[in-house]
């Protein structure tokens, strides 16, 4: 592997550890603020793969929980930075493009990943849990990703 194509792989990552940090902690602070454990939010995660049964695996299953998220949004970053290289707006207008790749990122879990997977909760968007986390999808991930890929990127 070429230093470049490491230096790349490096930021694409650490772009995917940075989002999933954002929102993991986020979501953790906010519902923990609600009375739920930093535990119960992890197998929560994990549940889109394991349904209700991950409510039953203790720690393990919010480890698997906790590797799924940031799985998911390293591959995020991947996306976005594979997309970045072939339109250059996305590396020319990065926060534009980062805010808006949010919205995108918020939109593909809640409308198509969840339904699809085995979560076992109906889907609801109550105003003060869905604002709060589309702000955070859009600085804390689709931001950070599009600003720490672009430093990835070709010169325009």
């Amino acid at each position: 592997m070429s230093s470049n194509t490491a230096r790349t792989a490096r930021l694409v990552v650490l772009a995917g550890v940075v989002g999933a940090t954002c929102d993991i902690t986020y979501a953790i602070l906010y519902y923990g603020w609600k009375g739920i454990s930093a535990e119960r939010i992890l197998q929560t995660v994990a549940s889109g793969l394991l349904g209700k049964a991950s409510y039953d695996g203790g720690w393990p299953t919010a480890a698997l929980g906790l590797a799924c998220h940031y799985a998911i949004v390293i591959v995020a970053a991947a996306v976005f930075y594979a997309v970045a290289r072939r339109w250059a707006w996305l590396r020319n207008e990065p926060v534009t493009a980062g805010l808006a790749f949010g919205v995108a990122v918020y939109a593909f879990m809640n409308f198509v990943v969840l339904p699809l997977s085995a979560y076992p909760f109906p889907l609801r968007f109550p105003l003060l849990t869905t604002a709060t986390g589309l702000l955070v999808h859009m600085v804390g991930v689709g931001l950070s990703i599009s600003l720490i890929t672009r430093r990835a990127q070709p010169a325009s």
